[in-house]
């Protein structure tokens, strides 16, 4: 009865997600893409559990929220900063979100 609820109330809680998105600002002024666009509906795809369609929505999706999570544990346990792991983390992450722009602009 639990798993029902709680699966019941995904479901709506991911529909007004879908229903709830927020329009780019970048996009409305300029009418082109920002680095982020697309992030939102991957997420909301990765919380479905679609990893597929959410890496074909936004590539870095997936390592932002790796860099966030990593983050916030470095943050709420000063004692285990091992800073040499979450600053190349954070270079690749930009990476990503950097070639994965250059080739939306150019091929997509």
């Amino acid at each position: 009865m639990i798993t029902l609820q709680v699966f019941c109330s995904l479901v709506s809680f991911v529909n007004w997600l879908q229903n709830h998105l927020l329009p780019c600002p970048f996009k409305t002024i300029t009418g082109l893409d920002c680095p982020g666009c697309g992030f939102q509906r991957s997420l909301v795809a990765l919380i479905t559990g679609d990893f597929v369609k959410s890496f074909l929505l936004y590539p870095p999706s997936i390592s932002i929220i790796i860099s966030f999570l990593s983050g916030l544990f470095f943050y709420n346990f000063p004692k285990n900063r091992k800073y040499f792991l979450f600053k190349p983390l954070v270079i690749i992450t930009g990476n990503i979100i950097m070639f994965s722009y250059i080739y939306k602009m150019l091929f997509a």
